[in-house]
């Protein structure tokens, strides 16, 4: 394994790091804030740190799905450990586990908090907490490929690990050249959303952090009661752009470039959009009986839809207490996603797809055992291999969520609360029922449960590979025999 690479790829990520840390910094001089040394103190530490690891240039620059695996996994908990920092110097998250979670969380772009009074944060802590939704929405990899070549080809073993879905590819020929246009127009849109929140009389900071949760599809609430003392104008901005956050970036290159055949016959696009008109409707029926305006019911329908579907967590009302078949719509949404190659969670929609046609083409084979018929999306026979990962990662994220269950219900708490936590963290939805429901926060867990939600938050931002493989045996075997074939060859030269 090129560890030299990996090496050099986690300094960058720090030394990132060490520049997003001087912008809470900034807020913190505007609203006076002492808290603000807390955040120049770890940039300066991420910076050191950074420099060390990345000053040395590899000697292979050339690196593998297993290194762009590793590198990833190490990365964002890298990212995390030193994101964590803050929290802990400022004493408004005291606890290490607790500052921990609440970083992962907002990296993963999951939105589950430990805090029980948000507004009684610092100005640049909030900040620092939203800001970490918009690094992770994208991704901090995506964007160190961007602006800092790595190596070649091969960077594509990053783009994999770090992206969301089932399948990633280029978009130009370029990795580079994709990476950028990802985070151009992820910026772009970013904007956008916060000059329509302008309009809507929304304080430029309170824009901005809304505007991080939104874009990264994180939805740590700047206020207690989340966005629900928002007016209807703002909650239909944030609900038109949690759904475009949460459609494939492809979709968007194809329109840009003109190809709006190709564009809207995406058929994950077009079942995502079907999915969300069919769960709002479904939500709005059984919320006109609590609401007496249908405006009302309408807009929570839509906003928690979209909320839960794209991963996003923000809140209007507390649907703990809507009727059951709304509740249930909201725990099928948090299963599902958002569609691959958006910055949403989720097992995706694209994979979906796949597991439903393969049913339909196994049941036809029993009509017609003779027949031969491939699985199709957008017109197109899928890979036997795209099948077989789909199968394998269903597999595998059943066998996550019920280890991660049964280990945190050793706790004690009830099991709705036990099976939204893990729901929710290991698809990165954020907020759950009971317990863990919108009105409530994930402070209950004691350390060992948190320190579960928080790999299985890992797990599900990185599509659980990359976080694996760090716990695979032969990884490291593989690893430390050829750290002592080296040490040979290097002995035997001396000699």
């Amino acid at each position: 394994m090129n560890l030299s690479i990996i090496r050099r790829i986690i300094g960058y990520v720090l030394i990132l790091e060490a520049a997003l840390l001087l912008l809470p910094w900034i807020i913190a001089l505007i609203y006076h804030e002492s808290e603000g040394m807390a955040y120049v103190m770890t940039s300066a530490i991420c910076l050191l740190c950074g420099g060390l690891l990345a000053v040395k240039p590899p000697a292979d620059t050339v690196f593998y799905l297993k290194e762009g695996c590793v590198a990833t996994a190490m990365s964002w908990i890298v990212l995390s450990l030193f994101g964590c920092i803050p929290f802990i110097i400022t004493g408004e998250i005291p606890s290490f586990i607790d500052a921990l979670f609440e970083t992962v969380s907002g990296f993963t772009t999951t939105g589950a908090s430990i805090l029980i009074e948000v507004e009684s944060l610092s100005n640049c802590t909030l900040f620092w907490r939203s800001l970490t939704h918009w690094i992770g929405g994208m991704g901090v990899l995506v964007f160190i490929m961007a602006v800092v070549p790595l190596s070649g080809g091969s960077n594509i073993n990053l783009l994999r690990a770090e992206s969301p879905g089932p399948t990633v590819g280029k978009l130009v020929p370029k990795i580079k050249s994709t990476a950028r246009f990802l985070y151009i127009f992820y910026l772009v849109m970013s904007i956008v959303q916060v000059l329509f929140l302008l309009a809507g009389k929304v304080p430029f900071l309170e824009a901005l952090m809304i505007t991080f949760g939104t874009a990264g599809t994180g939805g740590f609430g700047i206020k207690n009661d989340s966005m629900a003392s928002y007016s209807m104008y703002v909650q239909w901005v944030v609900i038109v752009f949690m759904s475009l956050f949460g459609v494939n970036f492809n979709m968007y290159f194809l329109l840009l470039h003109r190809q709006f055949r190709k564009a809207f016959r995406m058929e994950e696009v077009r079942w995502y959009f079907a999915i969300i008109l069919f769960a709002i409707g479904a939500v709005f029926y059984d919320l006109k009986i609590m609401h007496t305006s249908n405006m009302k019911a309408l807009t929570d329908s839509a906003f928690q839809v979209t909320s839960i579907i794209t991963t996003t967590g923000f809140t209007t009302s507390n649907y703990d207490v809507w009727p059951q078949m709304a509740k249930g719509v909201i725990m099928v949404l948090m299963f599902i996603g958002a569609c691959a190659g958006s910055t949403g969670g989720g097992i995706k929609v694209s994979r979906f797809m796949v597991v439903i046609k393969n049913v339909f083409r196994e049941l036809d084979y029993y009509l017609h055992p003779k027949s031969i018929k491939r699985i199709k999306i957008d017109g197109k026979p899928v890979d036997k291999v795209v099948v077989k990962t789909t199968n394998t990662y269903f597999i595998t994220i059943i066998v996550i969520f019920v280890v991660s269950f049964l280990l945190i219900s050793l706790e004690g708490n009830d099991m709705v609360s036990n099976f939204t936590a893990v729901l929710t963290t290991l698809d990165n939805v954020g907020p759950g029922l009971a317990k863990d429901g919108p009105s409530r926060n994930y402070d209950f867990f004691n350390p060992f449960s948190k320190l579960i939600l928080i790999f299985d938050m890992l797990a599900g931002r990185l599509e659980l590979y990359p976080i694996l493989l760090l716990f695979h045996p032969r990884l490291w075997k593989e690893t430390l025999d050829q750290k002592n074939n080296r040490i040979k060859r290097k002995f035997k030269k001396i000699n």
